[in-house]
């Protein structure tokens, strides 16, 4: 049970990495949009939208570490 609860621990720790990307990377989005004439704006835009992927690809792997602590038979 134990190596299942390290298991756990570590899905909640990637939750926790994609909660503040889940409101940063729209923050970011909307700051470049609000200024498109600024030449950083294609850069920003681009972090933006990194952070956002990010923030999707922790949420599916800590979701899906913790099925695994969840649901896989110790052996």
């Amino acid at each position: 049970m134990a190596t299942n609860k390290k298991i756990l621990v570590k899905g909640l720790t990637y939750l926790g990495w994609a909660l503040p990307m889940f409101f940063l990377g729209p923050v970011v989005i909307h700051s470049s949009f609000k200024n498109q004439g600024h030449p950083f704006f294609i850069p920003v835009l681009g972090l933006g939208i990194i952070t956002c992927i990010g923030a999707m690809i922790l949420m599916f792997l800590g979701l899906k570490t913790i099925m695994k602590s969840l649901f896989e038979n110790e052996k």
